[in-house]
């Protein structure tokens, strides 16, 4: 195969013990099950763009697909979770049987449901609440109302809001498992690579490949802070009173999280599609943050990554990039 340079619009999402790789209407999930198989399944994919024509919108479309990309990778995690302990032997404690007897097949949508609930919760309380905390009291404290009286606090609440996230992405890289995860992650990256740069599909050709993509997850989440960062500005110079009460400002922030979705998912798609100087330096910060986020992975990690890939390309029909 000639080493042509090529782009593609299948993206992927690291699992537990696995990879599920997307196109437009075709995934695959990839999993490493314990005896040490492969485990590959189709997942249909019927995106609102293709029933409902505003659901295709600039902007909007970043909002529609965020939310779908969540749900669909949720659900694949929580099944990833389930299929990768297969084999788990160890004996269920009176307290696990009660919670059979009574919830039963539920019981990974229950935990799934309080996962998710207080998921959203700890991201609103580190990434909104808490910058906005920080800033006040270094405002009053410190600067004596200089950052206030100056519109400064929405800069300030970014750059907080940055540092508090790379703290939090290095800590959970510490946990054994969250690294596995981050292993795949990079196995994940490097496969796309190897197809975008035209090589065969193997285990050496993904292996050379770097690992920082800018159509990354952690890009995406890296542009949206400082794009929230000029809107948040915006705001304040426009209701210079919206930031004087935190509750009230955090929940403006929220109103807003949609816009600055559509516009951070504009800028992903440009810079996947786009080499040059203003997307290279647009997205310097989000590949930095991937060294953190992704993990140089195994060969086993790599084969999950080649399967699902492979299964999408050869099974899904409408690849083209929109």
């Amino acid at each position: 195969m000639s080493a042509e340079m090529r782009k593609t619009m299948i993206g992927g999402q690291a699992l537990i013990e696995g990879i599920v790789m997307r196109g437009k209407h075709v995934a695959a999930m990839g999993i490493r099950l314990p005896n040490g198989d492969i485990y590959l399944e189709e997942k249909e994919l019927k995106p609102l763009r293709d029933k409902y024509k505003i659901a295709g919108v600039p902007v909007i479309r970043g909002v529609v697909n965020f939310i779908e990309s969540i749900v669909f990778g949720y659900n694949c995690l929580m099944e990833s979770a389930e299929k990768s302990e297969l084999e788990d032997i160890e004996p269920e404690t009176k307290f696990e049987k009660w919670l059979d007897e009574r919830v039963g097949d539920k019981m990974m949508t229950i935990i799934g449901v309080i996962s998710a609930v207080l998921g959203v919760a700890l991201s609103l309380a580190l990434f909104m609440y808490l910058p906005a905390l920080i800033t006040d009291f270094f405002d009053n404290h410190i600067f004596g109302g200089g950052i206030g009286k100056h519109n400064l606090k929405p800069l300030s609440e970014g750059i907080i809001k940055i540092i508090v996230f790379v703290i939090y992405m290095w800590a959970v890289a510490q946990m054994k498992d969250i690294k596995r995860v981050f292993m795949y992650h990079g196995a994940e990256h490097k496969t796309i690579f190897c197809y975008e740069n035209g090589l065969e599909l193997t285990v050496e050709n993904v292996r050379k490949q770097i690992r920082f993509h800018p159509r990354c997850g952690t890009s995406f989440m890296f542009v949206m802070m400082i794009i929230s960062i000029f809107i948040s500005t915006i705001l304040v110079l426009i209701f210079p009173g919206l930031r004087a009460n935190r509750l009230i400002w955090t929940f403006a922030k929220l109103l807003v999280l949609p816009l600055i979705m559509g516009i951070g998912y504009e800028f992903i798609k440009y810079a996947g599609r786009h080499d040059n100087l203003f997307t290279k330096i647009c997205s310097a910060p989000g590949l930095w943050m991937q060294r953190i986020s992704t993990v140089e992975p195994d060969d086993d990690m790599i084969e999950v990554g080649i399967a699902a890939f492979k299964y999408v390309l050869e099974h899904d029909e409408d690849l083209d990039i929109k």
